[in-house]
């Protein structure tokens, strides 16, 4: 793991990535810890917290699925997420329902950047920089790109190890199983791949099941950072695999897995250092209400964003539940949103970090009637 002497850690911003996650990691005064999860793919948040209490549920996706964790009578957990349910056990977990950004776009790419940008358009800075140089933090990313979340006006040198920027393994699989049946390349390919290491499952053009434990990894290493008395105070991760167009309700288990799990090891290598954090999880936008042809969900608009940490007063959900019956779905197709993420955002930079309002406007350009959430912390 990368050591952070005062000295470098006063240099600035440090990120990396690991295939379809990354960590970046900046210093700031005080001991509050805080930390952005972006889940990319936009996560279905009426699959990691059911409202199994609205009525109107049935009809869209038909019997709420079993083993549901509960979360005081009107929502439960997915099963995949037992870590967060100890949080939640424990008053460390707020899970915010129908919360949405302030754009209304279902492209991910679009939407990406205005969630990252903190506004309704595209920026060429994003919101957590704008934190980093309201807090007087110089800048470093680690890692082959600096997301936008990460990119503005504080200078940001950029560096990446070795070996960052080797195709993923599903990309050998494809290659072996395209020439599998070439006499000549066929057998060469298998052979340079069982020198690199890779199975039989490879060599057959099936998916390796390697990274599964790379975000806990990675949260993991991002805590013990953290939780150094000279190390960094703010860190951005982020997780793929979100985007469940198809078979859903296998397909989410993996990404709700390695979310529940990289936390978990995030509040254990934090330490006592737990106590002074707060984690914002978000995604691009929500999913669609009703269950489509392919036992999937496409692109939708209010989802849920989950606050979490030490320092969080959770054990409770945080929802203006706009119900999901007749006439009260978002354009007839989505869960209506009806709190800003700006709001909460807001309300973590200012209880947490202690940023004021002027500083609370220049991060969120054009959100004055965005009033910051109270009693996140």
């Amino acid at each position: 793991m990368m050591k952070f002497s005062r000295r470098a850690t006063l240099l600035g911003l440090t990120a990396t990535a690991m295939g379809p996650m990354s960590l970046a990691l900046a210093a700031v005064p005080g001991d509050k810890r805080f930390i952005v999860v972006v889940l990319r793919g936009a996560m279905d948040g009426m699959a990691a917290v059911v409202p199994h209490g609205d009525p109107g549920l049935s009809a869209l996706r038909g019997a709420a699925p079993q083993g549901l964790l509960d979360l005081g009578g009107f929502y439960g957990l997915h099963p995949a997420l037992a870590g967060l349910h100890e949080f939640y056990r424990s008053g460390e977990l707020l899970p915010v329902h129908a919360i949405a950004g302030p754009y209304r776009v279902r492209s991910h790419f679009e939407a990406q950047d205005f969630l990252e940008s903190g506004a309704d358009h595209r920026m060429t800075s994003g919101w957590l920089n704008r934190t980093v140089a309201a807090m007087a933090c110089p800048a470093m990313a680690v890692g082959v790109s600096v997301p936008l979340l990460l990119r503005g006006p504080s200078q940001i040198a950029n560096w990446a190890p070795h070996g960052m920027a080797e195709p993923a393994p599903d990309l050998y699989a494809a290659i072996a199983a395209l020439n599998q049946g070439d006499r000549v390349i066929g057998p060469a390919i298998a052979a340079g791949l069982k020198e690199r290491g890779f199975s039989a499952r490879a060599l057959m053009g099936k998916t390796e099941e390697t990274n599964r434990n790379a975000f806990p990894a990675l949260a993991a290493s991002a805590g013990a950072m953290l939780a150094a008395p000279d190390g960094p105070r703010i860190a951005a991760m982020e997780l793929g695999g979100w985007d469940t167009h198809t078979a859903q309700a296998n397909r989410l288990v993996g990404p709700l897995k390695q979310l529940d799990a990289g936390m978990v090891a995030l509040k254990t290598a934090l330490g006592p250092a737990w106590k002074q954090t707060a984690v914002l999880i978000m995604t691009e936008f929500g999913r669609t209400a009703r269950i489509n042809g392919t036992g999937g969900t496409d692109h939708g608009t209010g989802g849920v964003a989950f606050v979490l940490g030490g320092a969080v007063k959770g054990g409770r959900i945080l929802a203006d539940w706009p119900g999901l019956g007749a006439g009260k779905l978002f354009e007839n197709r989505d869960l209506a949103p009806t709190t800003d993420l700006r709001s909460v955002a807001k309300g973590l930079l200012a209880g947490h970090l202690g940023l004021g309002s002027a500083a609370l406007e220049q991060i969120f350009p054009a959100s004055a009637g965005v009033t910051a959430a109270k009693g996140l912390v």
